[in-house]
């Protein structure tokens, strides 16, 4: 057996160098079969799938750090207290480094407690929008209207408002708006909105229909609130009622605003 006294008492021999590698083998097979299992799980349970999975690096890094004990506190015969004493002192030095990692992490968190949103849910936050296609420890991944896909970090669900569409729900509320001119009729305008509303084929069933009317300086807004029978026909509902509304409009010679109105606050006010 060959040993060494290197590095103030340090212990190499062969007996360490293979327990080390039995340890670090031991836990890479731990850590595979914690993600084969969580993930399984939360496929299984989709309510909970968001939890389960944020669970699978947490149970990666407490694994891999009981292993990296295992092995360096012999070798280097560190008391108890002397590696509580690093611990501290490396953790601290390292959360200042990544604070802005470990707030998305503790964000992570608190979404996998707290459910703001799931998988599957419509949202937006700080500005994106789009369908929740994952939450991970660091990051929310959205699935843009244009398809991109967009990872939100967590702590932004804590610092900043999270609107959800649907909340879990097959169905959801989309809202279309069109303009028209001051001098338009707006109860033909209203009614023509609220027929393309009610004859859409992605409306959902026994569901009401809300159709408002907003004046303003130089346009009037007509907004048509509707439930829609699924998530992924949002925007084709938007679409198929605000191009059979403007060609009612055209048809009936009901007046749009020329050019586009901005909001009073907008750059045309």
């Amino acid at each position: 057996m060959v040993a060494t006294e290197a590095l103030g008492g340090i212990r190499v021999d062969t007996a360490t160098i293979v327990g080390a590698v039995v340890i670090l083998v031991v836990a890479a097979l731990l850590a595979r079969a914690v993600r084969v299992i969580f993930s399984a799980a939360a496929d299984r349970f989709v309510e909970r799938g968001a939890r389960l999975r944020l669970a699978i690096p947490l149970m990666k890094f407490l694994i891999y750090g009981a292993a990296i004990y295992t092995i360096v506190g012999p070798l280097f015969q560190v008391s108890q207290t002397q590696a509580l004493a690093f611990a501290g002192v490396f953790g601290a030095a390292l959360g200042f480094g990544l604070k802005d990692f470990f707030a998305n992490v503790l964000g992570g968190i608190v979404v996998s407690l707290e459910m703001p949103y799931q998988m599957g849910d419509r949202v937006e936050i700080d500005d994106h929008y789009g369908e929740v296609i994952d939450v991970g420890v660091r990051a929310t991944r959205l699935q843009t209207p244009d398809d991109n896909v967009v990872a939100v970090p967590n702590y932004l669900a804590l610092t900043g408002p999270v609107s959800n569409a649907n909340t879990g729900a097959p169905e959801m509320m989309v809202v279309t708006e069109l303009h028209v001119a001051p001098e338009a009729d707006l109860d033909r305008a209203r009614a023509i909105v609220e027929e393309a509303v009610s004859t859409s084929r992605h409306l959902a069933a026994d569901r009401s229909i809300t159709v408002l009317v907003e004046d303003h300086p130089r346009y009037r807004t007509v907004r048509a609130k509707a439930y829609v029978t699924n998530l992924d026909a949002e925007f084709a509902f938007k679409s198929d009622v605000t191009r059979r509304a403007l060609r009612a409009f055209d048809a009936e010679g009901i007046p749009t605003p020329s050019p586009m109105p901005w909001d009073d606050d907008g750059p045309g006010a």
